[in-house]
C-alpha cells in the first residue's frame, strides 16, 4: 500500500512537470522581429547645406536635422515685394483718385438737399435739382469706372499675397526636421549634394518595442487573443533569452506559410500572422528570428472554455 502511494506520488509530480512545459517540447510559433520603418525624403530641391545625420543616431521628434539652400527663394521673395511696392503705389493712385470722387459726391448730395428744400419754399426750380442729380449721376459714374479700372490692380496684389504665401512654404520646407523619435537605419545623402523633391534622405524607425511577426495554425487560433501576454525567445550565448511580449494583431485570414521560416511539409500549410509587441533592451535587431511561446496555463483555461 505504502509503495502505491509513493508510485502515484511521483506520477503526479511527474505530470504537474511536464505540464509546465509546451506539450512537445516545440516553440508555438516561429518568426522574425521587425519595425515600421519610414524613409524621410527631401521636400525641396537644391544643395544640402547642412545634413547632421548619422546611421546609429538616436533622434527625437521634431528635431532640427538640417536644411536645403533657400538663397534662391530668398532672392525670388525679394523680387516679388518689390513688384508689390510697384503695384500697391499704382493701387494707391487710383484709390486717391476716388477719396476725391466721393468728396465731390458728398458736396453734389448736400447742394441736393439744399435745392430740395428751396423747391420746398417756392425760392427754387426743379432744373436745379435736375442739374444737381445729374451731377451726382455723373460722379457716381466716374467711381465705378475707376474702381473697374482698379479691380486688375488689386488681384494681381492678391496674386503676389499668394505667391508669397507659397515661397515662406518652400523655405520652411528647405528645413529637414525629423517627424518621429527613432533611430537611424540608413543614410542616402551628403551633405553638400544636390537633391530633389521626394529623394530620399535616411530611413529611421522607433526600435523602443520591436514587432514579432509569427505565424500559427488554425488550431492555435483558439489559444490566443490581442492583449494576451506570451513569452518570446531569442538565441543567446549559452542559452534561449525569454521576453515577455504582447499579442498586438492577428490577421483576419489565412495564407501559405513563408517557406523561410517552416519545413518543406509545413511550407504547404495554411497559416496566420500574428504580430508580438516586444519591449527591446537594445538585443533585439530587425530580421532576428525569434520563437513564440504560448503559455500552457492560457492554454488550457482556453481549452477547458471551449469544452
Amino acid at each position: 500500500m505504502k509503495n502505491y502511494k509513493y508510485l502515484l506520488g511521483l506520477t503526479i509530480i511527474a505530470t504537474n512537470l511536464f505540464s509546465c512545459e509546451n506539450d512537445n517540447g516545440k516553440a508555438d510559433g516561429y518568426g522574425n522581429f521587425e519595425a515600421t520603418e519610414i524613409t524621410i525624403s527631401a521636400e525641396n530641391n537644391g544643395k544640402l547645406m547642412q545634413f547632421a545625420v548619422n546611421e546609429g543616431d538616436v533622434l527625437q521628434k521634431e528635431q532640427f536635422i538640417g536644411y536645403i539652400d533657400t538663397i534662391p527663394l530668398a532672392l525670388k521673395r525679394e523680387q516679388l515685394e518689390v513688384s508689390k511696392a510697384v503695384i500697391s503705389s499704382k493701387s494707391k493712385g487710383v484709390l486717391s483718385q476716388i477719396d476725391i470722387l466721393n468728396a465731390k459726391l458728398k458736396t453734389a448730395n448736400t447742394n441736393k438737399t439744399r435745392a430740395e428744400n428751396l423747391i420746398k419754399d417756392n425760392a427754387g426750380t426743379q432744373k436745379q435739382l435736375d442739374d444737381v442729380t445729374g451731377e451726382m449721376y455723373v460722379i457716381k459714374s466716374q467711381i465705378r469706372s475707376v474702381e473697374i479700372q482698379n479691380a486688375p490692380v488689386v488681384n494681381e496684389l492678391k496674386s503676389i499675397d499668394v505667391q508669397l504665401k507659397q515661397i515662406d512654404n518652400q523655405i520652411k520646407k528647405s528645413q529637414i526636421i525629423n517627424p518621429i523619435s527613432g533611430t537611424v537605419l540608413t543614410k542616402y545623402a551628403e551633405p553638400n549634394e544636390i537633391t530633389a523633391f521626394g529623394k530620399p534622405l535616411y530611413k529611421i524607425a522607433d526600435l523602443k518595442t520591436m514587432q514579432l511577426r509569427v505565424y500559427v495554425s488554425e488550431t492555435q487560433l483558439a489559444t490566443i487573443k490581442i492583449g494576451q501576454g506570451v513569452t518570446v525567445k531569442i538565441d543567446d550565448a549559452e542559452a534561449m533569452k525569454s521576453y515577455k511580449g504582447t499579442i498586438s494583431w492577428i490577421a483576419a485570414e489565412a495564407e501559405f506559410t513563408p517557406k523561410i521560416i517552416q519545413t518543406k511539409e509545413e511550407r504547404v500549410a495554411l497559416v496566420y500572422a500574428v504580430k508580438i509587441n516586444v519591449k527591446n533592451d537594445g538585443s533585439l535587431k530587425i530580421g532576428m528570428p525569434a520563437e513564440l511561446w504560448i503559455n500552457n496555463s492560457d492554454k488550457n483555461n482556453k481549452t477547458q472554455n471551449n469544452e
